[in-house]
């Protein structure tokens, strides 16, 4: 009886363990925050992670599914070393409202400015990944 009892607790104890090494997403507290969690998951290929930053809509999962592929399957394995390792600029950003924010933004590596929208939702701040795809890069600031 007693081996069972060890057995469970160290089961018991391996798994609770198991489960604080995985990886968990940062919350946002702010918009950029948000932004800049989103930036640094897609940077270092975690698809998954940046998933939890972008307001679920099919128009954002189909251009983050599109994002990933192009990562994964087209991306030479020395420029994702330098997505990795590259910081994050922000120059700009624009409050039109209370729950929305655009923030005009390049990375170390690629030095190209983008801009991503922020929303807030039901009190959290997510990523319209969609927007990165609706303007013309000349008009950014």
């Amino acid at each position: 009886m007693k081996k069972i009892f060890y057995f469970s607790s160290f089961l018991l104890f391996y798994v609770s363990a198991c489960k604080n090494d995985e990886k968990k997403a940062d919350i946002p507290e702010d918009d950029l925050s948000a932004a800049r969690y989103f930036i640094k998951a897609a940077l270092e290929g975690d698809f998954d992670r940046a998933r939890i930053y972008i307001v679920k809509d099919s128009l954002n999962q189909q251009d983050i599914d599109v994002s990933e592929r192009f990562y994964k399957e087209r991306m030479k394995p020395e420029d994702k070393i330098k997505y990795k390792e590259a910081s994050i600029i922000v120059h700009d950003t624009k409050r039109p409202n209370d729950s929305t924010t655009v923030v005009y933004y390049s990375n170390s590596f690629r030095n190209q400015k983008d801009s991503l929208k922020v929303l807030k939702r039901e009190g959290k701040w997510l990523v319209d990944f969609k927007y990165i795809f609706k303007h013309q890069p000349d008009s950014l600031p």
